[in-house]
């Protein structure tokens, strides 16, 4: 049996998988409220927003606990009085205990619905989420999307979309739990269909609660005043938006372009980050620039130097890069991180042999999987299961570990990666290293 406490729970968790999705829909389905009475259509003509079945007691059940089956039945009675759900009931005939009904499934026609049956802060949520999306569908109602076929909308699967999960019931029988995300697509095609609107919301819902009242406001005049004048390329110190700095618009840029582009209008202002730096060395002195063989700047001005390496060494750490001694034939790039990929960009380092050298940790080898995908032939260095274990007295816990799928490993590198998740997701970090071990290591693979 699914108690009411079982249902709120499951009805939480369906609530906030989709809430982004739901607030888009309902912010369309706004506009056209007033031809349907002042309820949205889908409640008339469209699935539920969340059904569930609640796996009423068998007689056995109820032989075996009768005072338990009843105040069962009476829970979900006074929850139907106190809350906006309907109840299916089906009489049951048992020979022991005559006739009986029993609720088999409760259904919330509206996502609000579902979120005042769940309460606390999910509800706040709902509120908040839903308010902010009618208003920018208000302030941009011109906005149209191409599809109402769910999954159709370019939006992950990880955000908001329907999942078959085992243990807690829900959606693993579709007779169980359904709920239907696409609830007003069915009943409005044409105008006010949801489907690009509702994928940017799904995509921007966790950023539109993160937001204060205030900030919300400023990202939605921002947005208007972007969409109003279109004045081509600027920086964002250029922008003539008061209590607008570069430093605002870095942390609200993909906000606001997310927003732009639901404003409907083409082109627009261009705002320009500044370019990220690639820092190098050139650890042969016949390929000094003049004085120059430390460099940091633009990847496209350093993809325009003449070089000629043999090999290219990329190095997570900024020490371990600074340290390293002269070597002929060989360019030394400090890796940044995930951005690693730009070096693909440098035509003379795609052109040589490249060694990648990162920390021994799960995203160190999630970085080395992300170049292979621009330069396959990355070999790596001092990544292997030998070199982890023969550290373990400087291992330390890996606070955030990268759980994703990483194809591009070779098999040395693999089972170095499944050694340090057994061994409790440890990681050796590149700087821990003796220098003189890795110094020899370095040299060895030069050769």
């Amino acid at each position: 049996m699914i108690d009411v406490a079982e249902a709120r729970r499951l009805a939480e968790k369906r609530l906030r998988t989709r809430m982004g999705q739901w607030a888009g829909e309902q912010a369309v389905l706004a506009e056209v409220d007033a031809v349907h009475g002042g309820r949205p259509a889908e409640a008339e003509h469209g699935s539920p927003a969340f059904e569930l079945g609640l796996k009423p007691p068998t007689e056995n059940q109820v032989l075996r606990d009768l005072a338990g089956a009843e105040a069962w039945v009476r829970s979900w009675r006074a929850a139907a009085a106190a809350h906006p759900l309907d109840l299916d009931w089906q009489s049951r005939a048992w020979k022991s205990v005559g006739r009986q009904d029993v609720p088999v499934r409760v259904r919330f026609p509206m996502p609000d619905d579902v979120a005042v049956f769940v309460g606390g802060g999910a509800e706040r949520d709902w509120r908040r989420l839903s308010a902010r999306v009618r208003a920018i569908r208000q302030r941009w109602p011109q906005t149209s999307g191409h599809s109402a076929v769910p999954g159709s909308d370019g939006v992950p699967e990880s955000e908001g979309a329907e999942t078959t999960v085992g243990p807690d019931g829900v959606a693993e029988d579709p007779t169980e739990v359904s709920a239907a995300g696409e609830f007003t697509a069915a009943a409005h095609g044409g105008a006010g269909d949801p489907g690009e609107f509702t994928a940017v919301v799904r995509s921007l819902a966790r950023r539109l609660l993160e937001l204060g009242d205030d900030e919300f406001a400023q990202v939605i005049d921002v947005v208007s005043w972007l969409a109003e004048n279109p004045l081509g390329t600027m920086r964002p110190r250029q922008l003539p938006i008061r209590g607008v700095d570069s430093k605002w618009f870095g942390t609200h840029r993909g906000l606001v372009r997310a927003l732009l582009s639901l404003t409907g209008v083409s082109g627009g202002l261009d705002i320009l980050d500044a370019e990220a730096h690639v820092r190098l060395r050139l650890l042969d002195p016949a390929m000094a620039l003049g004085p120059l063989r430390d460099l940091a700047a633009p990847v496209d001005q350093l993809a325009r130097l003449d070089l000629k390496p043999r090999t290219v060494l990329i190095v997570e750490n900024l020490e371990s890069v600074l340290a390293l001694p002269d070597r002929p034939g060989t360019v030394a790039i400090h890796g940044s991180g995930y951005t690693v990929g730009v070096v693909a960009r440098l035509g003379w380092a795609a052109s040589a042999r490249v060694v990648y050298w990162g920390d021994l940790d799960s995203h160190g080898f999630a970085i080395l999987n992300r170049l292979r995908a621009h330069l396959p032939g990355v070999e790596s260095l001092l990544m292997d299961e030998d070199t982890l274990l023969a550290h373990r007295d400087l291992w330390v816990r890996e606070p955030t570990p990268h759980r994703g799928s990483l194809p591009g490993l070779t098999g040395s590198e693999r089972r170095a990666l499944d050694r340090l998740r057994s061994e409790g997701d440890v990681r050796l970090e590149q700087e821990r290293i003796p220098w003189d071990t890795a110094l020899a290591a370095v040299d060895a693979a030069l050769r």
